[in-house]
């Protein structure tokens, strides 16, 4: 005789509801990214760090060399006030780069966005005062992420970030 016996298994009415329950719940995490929120926060990552990503690479030849084009251009066009044109330069290509990849993999979203819309702002401001349609676009993209998020695809919410 068995001392210790296999209980039967479970399967009065509750039990099942809530197997069920469980089943359901793990199906809605996994389908979380088609949510109105999840899926416009994912569009909205991939849209922003594209237009970020482009410029980034039209800054710099090769791997990551910025070009003497870069530097003249911060130098003549894009002048911005307090920072010397070198230094804006490597700042803004550093930033389109390294920001753009974050928002692509939810990594610290709402502190990218932030920093993209400051540098939104700056453009808008000192570089190209007529282009405020194509900036309040990106702004809008940018307060959305910052406001509420990367969603659930995303490594913010894999590491339980806010």
């Amino acid at each position: 005789m068995n001392p210790h016996p296999t209980p039967a298994p479970d399967s009065t009415p509750a039990s099942l509801l809530g197997k069920l329950r469980a089943l359901t719940d793990r199906l809605a995490q996994a389908l979380a990214w088609l949510t109105p929120h999840g899926l416009l926060a994912l569009v909205n990552r991939l849209a922003i760090a594209g237009i970020f990503w482009l410029s980034a690479r039209t800054k710099v030849e090769g791997g990551f060399t910025i070009t003497d084009g870069t530097y003249t251009l911060f130098r003549d066009e894009y002048r911005l006030p307090l920072l010397p044109p070198e230094l804006a330069a490597q700042l803004a290509t550093v930033s389109e780069h390294l920001f753009s990849v974050l928002l692509v993999l939810g990594l610290a979203t709402r502190l990218s966005a932030l920093a993209l819309l400051g540098m939104t702002l700056v453009i808008q401001v000192f570089v190209y005062p007529d282009a405020w349609a194509t900036h309040l676009s990106w702004a809008g993209l940018l307060m959305y992420l910052a406001g509420r998020g990367a969603g659930p695809l995303s490594l913010d919410r894999g590491l339980g970030l806010r």
